[in-house]
């Protein structure tokens, strides 16, 4: 991506050195699991959070040095930060909206939130309780070997995709399809988490798509790393990977191939009425 002399958002909240004590909570295989079962992005981890890891903790703060890739990686989550501000602000206003920006707060290890104590192995985040995006830049670091996905366009993505998420909690679609999955079996809330999971991916392609028209930012090959990261995050390639076997009643994020596909719809179009993920069959997703 070309993102020299582009801004750097001050919507962020630099915590890395600050330190969380658990007090209680689950041990390191849980935590393990929940990176797991949240299969890298999370819909909204902050429920997750609630239910499963609640527990306090005790802030100090350390002098941290990062190193001087880790803070390029920084650098480089403002500017993404940054332009996605830019572009949901223009597309709200020309909707007769206002974008009220998300927080985003860098961290390492673990991060009191307002709903609890999260860990790093929970991949980075969106909590609708504090509209706060949460990133520990070492998932870049894990993305590239644990699933061989790498560059800046799919660092990009997976901002803009939990950036996804706080556009729909503006626009009300996050909280209606919670309190009807609080209503539904497992198997339909997994249906609708895959549905929101899948507009995110299309916001995600709708931010590049005008991102690019605004700044010029994409050079050759972004796009297909991005689509690249959207084939390994499915449901479907995680558990073959992690367990040998499928099971799609299970799926909450979308297969590889729907992931990639709404990317890319989201990116060729961007339109975000485009974006419909509900009012379709689940098996045309």
């Amino acid at each position: 991506m070309n993102l020299e002399g582009r801004r750097q958002s001050s919507n962020v909240d630099d915590r890395r050195g600050i330190s969380v004590a658990k007090a209680g909570g689950l041990g390191l295989g849980g935590i393990i699991i929940i990176g797991i079962l949240t299969l890298l992005f999370g819909g909204d981890p902050g429920d997750v959070i609630q239910q499963v890891q609640e527990m306090g903790g005790v802030q100090t703060q350390s002098e941290y040095n990062p190193s001087a890739e880790e803070e390029a990686l920084a650098v480089f989550s403002k500017q993404i930060l940054a332009g996605t501000e830019d572009v949901w602000t223009k597309i709200f206003k020309a909707n007769g909206l206002k974008y009220e920006p998300p927080r985003l707060v860098l961290y390492n290890d673990y991060v009191q939130t307002s709903t609890g104590t999260a860990s790093a192995s929970t991949g980075p985040f969106y909590s609708s309780a504090d509209q706060t995006v949460y990133l520990d830049l070492s998932f870049f670091t894990s993305m590239k070997k644990q699933i061989g996905a790498d560059g800046d366009f799919a660092y990009a993505y997976v901002i803009a995709h939990e950036v996804g998420h706080h556009v729909q909690y503006l626009l009300g679609t996050l909280s209606q399809a919670h309190q009807q999955m609080q209503r539904s079996s497992e198997k339909e809330s997994n249906r609708i988490s895959v549905r929101l999971e899948l507009q995110a991916d299309f916001y995600a392609g709708v931010w590049a798509h005008h991102d690019n028209k605004m700044f010029a930012s994409l050079e050759e090959g972004d796009l297909e790393e991005g689509l690249a990261v959207a084939s390994k995050i499915g449901d479907d390639y995680l558990q073959k990977k992690a367990y040998g076997y499928t099971v799609p009643d299970s799926f909450n994020h979308g297969t590889s191939a729907q992931r990639a596909r709404w990317l890319k719809k989201g990116f060729s179009t961007g339109d975000p009425s485009q974006g419909d993920t509900f009012s379709i069959s689940y098996d045309k997703l």
